[in-house]
């Protein structure tokens, strides 16, 4: 496979988060089944930052694992909108970056550690994708408790009930 193989999973899970989601709307932005529970606008900001956590973990100065400060950050964001954005950037970012890896930069190991250590750095993709997928779904069932229909997520295809 290629890096550039590897990096069209990044589309794929994007893509597929992007048609199941696509009924919420802005104005949705603060709903959550149950006080406590991460909003709409929080679940996409936490996709985002964790696409970005696995390549810094995978690429960069290694994970992060103050999950406190991630929470307060993705917390803040209060905008479907910006969430969005957030989701856009990332996992472009990601994909720029798997693209531009040589398949031997991706079979390196990660660091030692909790996360994943010792396995080929590109264990992330699939990490990045389950993770997504999991907020996908989390977001599908929000979107069902708003009496939406979210589209089938793996093809471009009109919602049925």
């Amino acid at each position: 496979m290629s890096t550039e193989g590897i990096a069209n999973e990044l589309k794929m899970s994007k893509e597929f988060l992007d048609r199941s989601t696509r009924v919420l709307e802005e104005a949705d932005s603060g709903y959550t089944p149950k006080e406590g529970m991460f909003t709409v606008s929080q679940q996409m900001a936490h996709i985002a930052q964790t696409v970005d956590w696995f390549i810094e973990g995978g690429f960069g100065k290694g994970f992060n694992m103050d999950f406190e400060s991630h929470i307060i950050e993705f917390r803040k964001v209060t905008s479907l909108n910006e969430a969005r954005a957030l989701c856009d950037r990332a996992y472009a970012d990601a994909i720029k970056l798997i693209g531009s890896k040589t398949m031997a930069e991706l079979m390196e190991p990660l660091p030692d550690g909790p996360i994943m250590g010792g396995a080929p750095k590109m264990a992330i993709i699939g990490s990045i994708a389950e993770h997504t997928a999991h907020h996908r779904g989390i977001l599908t069932v929000y979107s069902r408790l708003l009496d939406k229909v979210p589209a089938m997520p793996y093809m471009d295809a009109a919602p049925t009930a």
